[in-house]
């Protein structure tokens, strides 16, 4: 039998993110550290003699097609390798979509990682990282498995130690953020006086979100979900991770964050996911 290749998908968190100015190609310099967290995809990877590239999803609201992050990975292999793949892959879905924790950036990174294990390790780590720019901005973070600083549009990219593993308390409402829109709002956003903005220091270093702005502009639920869990005991500081829509919250060493995710449902609704997560590089 074929042999079957498996790896989890991390999610992140960005503990920080400025936007410094729009390029002429359309992206956003900025500077961001992000940090891979506990909750993770699943993926395995099953090489085939023939039949093309089939993939499938336990959520069946994410596509499956071309525009899927995973098999766009795909075809950056074939287009670096000049090799055909023919496999079948499957992922299932722990990380929402439309969060801004990175779920299909981490499973286009898984898919290089497994495509070049299964073909014996043939790609170099700049080739890897090459094919991740060619995919999404954040993809080639997720290829180093540890926390890092980025650059440029995201694809600059410094790995950090970073010794802190705080507990999180990731919270979403039934909706996504596209990340296009926001970050085309960003140069003419205002900040709204009744939410929270600025530069908190922590012990795990400064958080601060420059996309928070536009976000908060048009998703005013986002804005109170942040502040509500600064005003929480339990809740050393909050910011929206990426373009949103999460929320999360840095637990204090000895809060119950069950019980903070029940008041959460409790003040926002059933509809909104909550997990415990821990920062994990």
């Amino acid at each position: 039998m074929p042999e079957i290749f498996r790896a989890s998908a991390p999610a992140k968190v960005n503990l920080s993110l400025r936007v410094l100015r729009r390029r002429d190609d359309g992206f956003h310099d900025l500077e961001t550290r992000m940090c891979p967290l506990s909750l993770c995809d699943e993926l395995s990877l099953e090489l085939q003699e023939s039949g093309g590239v089939r993939l499938t999803c336990d959520d069946p609201d994410l596509p499956v097609g071309e525009d899927n992050l995973g098999l766009m990975a795909v075809r950056a292999f074939e287009s670096m390798t000049g090799r055909e793949i023919h496999a079948k892959i499957s992922i299932t879905k722990r990380i929402p979509s439309g969060a801004g924790l990175g779920g299909g950036s981490s499973d286009a990174a898984a898919v290089l990682r497994l495509l070049d294990q299964a073909l014996g390790g043939q790609a170099t780590p700049q080739e890897l990282s090459k094919m991740a720019a060619s995919i999404g901005s954040d993809v080639p973070f997720f290829l180093f498995g540890q926390s890092c600083d980025a650059r440029g549009r995201g694809e600059l990219i410094e790995p950090i130690e970073f010794t802190a593993r705080p507990r999180l308390l990731l919270v979403k409402p039934p909706f996504g953020v596209p990340t296009p829109w926001a970050y085309s709002r960003w140069s003419n956003s205002v900040e709204n006086p009744a939410f929270p903005y600025g530069v908190q220091a922590l012990s795990i270093g400064e958080l601060i979100n420059e996309l928070e702005r536009p976000v908060f502009e048009k998703y005013l639920v986002l804005g109170d979900l942040k502040r509500w869990l600064l005003n929480q005991g339990e809740v050393e500081g909050a910011l929206m991770s990426g373009s949103g829509a999460t929320v999360f919250g840095v637990m204090r060493e000895s809060a119950d964050t069950d019980a903070l995710a029940e008041r959460v449902r409790s003040e926002f609704g059933e509809t909104y996911w909550t997990e415990a997560a821990t920062i994990t590089g």
